[in-house]
């Protein structure tokens, strides 16, 4: 007795119907993510617009814009301002692609970006300039080992998490 693709089928389905129903499925969750490429504007240390559309970066976090940290001289310098300097100067002009991994509570897509061959949420954390978040990827733990054992950008001074700092604030 040999074996028969439409005997495993439900009843008034054919194998035809089946694969078109499964392709449509994934027609729709392609459609239903929003990968966006061009030029970036920078808004803050992990954060960007593209052609419209609000991007976090996906697993890292940077200081809040008004966050002050101390550097290695124990001076108050602007934080902040500095981990968005720092992600504009990683951009550089170059075209930015991003790949939607997610969308969060405040509808910006959260998504893997690379621009001119650099991926940018490992730049931030690897440069120290952001911090992994682990609770949502462990991709970027290990990079940001690597800047605190360097003493790299806010791991040369001392600063407040920032999720932390936003807490102590009641800030999102």
């Amino acid at each position: 007795m040999g074996y028969s693709a439409s005997a495993a089928l439900p009843e008034g389905r054919s194998s035809i119907g089946w694969i078109v129903a499964g392709l449509l499925a994934i027609f729709v969750c392609a459609a239903a993510r929003a990968d966006v490429r061009g030029e970036a504007e920078v808004t803050d240390g992990d954060s960007l617009r593209i052609a419209e559309q609000r991007v976090r970066l996906h697993g890292i976090d940077a200081p809040e814009l008004r966050q002050i940290c101390k550097n290695a001289s124990n001076a108050n310098y602007n934080c902040g301002e500095q981990a968005k300097a720092a992600l504009r100067h990683a951009i550089a002009g170059s075209e930015v692609r991003c790949v939607q991994r997610d969308r969060d509570r405040y509808g910006r897509i959260v998504a893997v970006c690379v621009a001119a061959g650099v991926q940018l949420n490992r730049h931030m954390v690897r440069e120290g300039w952001a911090v992994a978040l682990p609770q949502y990827s462990r991709d970027y733990v290990a990079d940001e080992e690597t800047a605190r054992r360097d003493r790299r950008g806010l791991w040369a001074g001392k600063f407040d998490r920032p999720e932390d700092w936003r807490r102590e604030r009641g800030r999102r």
